[in-house]
């Protein structure tokens, strides 16, 4: 028998037998999001230690020979999975998270957040992509080839954090106290994109972020509008002019001196964008080039939230005080610290003589970028090009996971692969979150493949010792070979 004929054999075999577990996937996956475990501030801790529990169970379903729960410096609750490798056999260790945001207003969710529910092809809810469905997809991979890893002396370590949504505050003591135990030779991240339905993505950038929150305060105490008003304006008025300086006339980010990594070589059409990001008809779009540049290889800055009175409780007074959360997402190879002294000079620069502006400097998160041609890369394309049955995209992703460049400073030696759960029509963070459940299949079936195939890879890894199999990320974000279509 050829080798092809075996592996379609084999792949035959894995399709077969998903088939026949994915329902009660799905139903494991609707019992999750059922759990409304937000990690952050303000909200009830007793889901999300609920959720770790629930976690714990499936991977002790799945097999895994030792779990348990555990946290450090009062962080939410982690689960940790081990199947221990073989001597001389790699290990991977496969991440997610099983918190999820805040729904928003739950009035504008068609269905319920928490009560999941399948709409044409779609598995809707809070968490249902971000990242429960990682979640899952771990754990339906390990349910079909487990036997084999074990057979074959593969190690696995599951690890899901329960708080990466409010910015894993506690990650990086967390995993410098298990160290030992998080130690791996090939580390998949499930928290990513697909580039669309039925096309999956291999994530290869990520932007950073760093954020502010910015205080305005012109008055001690609110005043008559009327009696003193024309001497003093407004914080809110003075807030949004300071605010209108950070965007030129074209929309782009007006800090000077951010770094641009090159424009990726593979775009998407204005058409998709506008459908994806549910642009409001007749609208121009903000910047200019490329729409992949603009979301993945260029700054950009959004105002996520403002402190002032609301229009129900507005009276005709001359607001005192305002305040607005920024934040600011960076290019790959851009550092943080850099970033955020850029954005506060410029903050600083321009602010008005007539108001008193305090500026709080938030999270500093670093970006992301791959090297390219790995042996640990081209398995993830090949399985994901088996699973799907077309040629996987590399890709950036605007948005940040910064926590990568801790998993990368702490184990340098294991090469990172971060996949994707989501399409651009997931909304994740946003109303209406979905799943869609044809590409969740795939997703599983193209993991358990690159499980399996990293006894291979590590052999190869061993027979060339002098190059590493991955390690950690370029720091030259001009390149952008990794954003082309493989």
């Amino acid at each position: 028998m050829s080798d092809t004929t075996s592996t379609t054999r084999s792949l035959d075999d894995l399709r077969t037998r998903l088939e026949e577990i994915l329902p009660a996937a799905q139903a494991d996956l609707e019992s999750l999001v059922r759990i409304p475990s937000i990690a952050f501030e303000g909200y009830d801790p007793e889901p999300v230690r609920r959720s770790a529990e629930a976690v714990a169970a499936l991977l002790e379903d799945a097999g895994m020979p030792e779990v348990r729960i555990t946290s450090v410096d009062g962080g939410s609750p982690a689960v940790i999975a081990r199947m221990p490798a073989a001597h001389g056999q790699p290990t991977v260790l496969l991440y997610a998270h099983h918190d999820v945001q805040p729904t928003g207003d739950e009035n504008a969710w068609t269905s319920p957040p928490f009560e999941p529910e399948v709409r044409e092809s779609r598995l809707y809810g809070r968490g249902s992509a971000d990242d429960k469905a990682g979640v899952m997809a771990h754990v339906t991979a390990l349910r079909l080839v487990r036997e084999q890893l074990q057979a074959d002396g593969i190690g696995v370590t599951v690890f899901v954090e329960g708080e990466e949504e409010c910015g894993s505050p506690t990650f990086r003591p967390f995993i410098e106290a298990h160290r030992d135990e998080l130690a791996a030779d090939l580390i998949i991240v499930a928290d990513s994109a697909n580039w669309q339905v039925g096309v999956p993505a291999l994530t290869s950038s990520l932007r950073g972020v760093v954020s502010v929150t910015v205080d305005v305060r012109v008055l001690e105490q609110g005043v008559h509008s009327g009696i003193f008003g024309g001497p003093v304006l407004d914080a809110p008025t003075q807030l949004a002019r300071l605010i209108a300086t950070l965007h030129d006339d074209n929309g782009e980010v007006a800090i000077d001196g951010l770094h641009r990594a090159e424009d990726p070589e593979v775009d998407l059409p204005e058409a998709e964008y506008r459908a994806d990001a549910t642009v409001l008809e007749g609208l121009e779009l903000s910047g200019t080039g490329p729409i992949t540049a603009r979301q993945w290889t260029r700054p950009a800055l959004s105002v996520i939230g403002i402190d002032a009175p609301s229009i129900r409780d507005a009276s005709n007074t001359i607001v005192p005080t305002a305040s607005a959360k920024i934040s600011l997402r960076i290019a790959p190879g851009e550092d943080p610290a850099r970033a955020m002294d850029l954005l506060v000079a410029h903050l600083q620069a321009h602010a008005p003589r007539t108001a008193q502006v305090d500026i709080r400097r938030g999270e500093e998160g670093k970006p992301y970028q791959a090297r390219t041609g790995t042996p640990g890369i081209e398995l993830a394309l090949a399985s994901l090009e088996a699973a799907w049955g077309v040629p996987a995209v590399q890709t950036g992703l605007g948005g940040s996971i910064p926590f990568i460049a801790d998993l990368l400073e702490v184990f340098p030696e294991a090469e990172v692969l971060v996949t994707g759960v989501e399409d651009p029509a997931s909304r994740a963070h946003g109303v209406d979150e979905s799943l869609h459940l044809g590409d969740f299949a795939r997703v599983c079936l193209a993991e358990a493949l690159v499980l399996t195939g990293a006894g291979a890879l590590h052999s190869d890894r061993s027979a060339a010792r002098a190059q590493p199999m991955g390690g950690a990320a370029e720091t030259d974000a001009t390149s952008s070979d990794d954003r082309t279509v493989a």
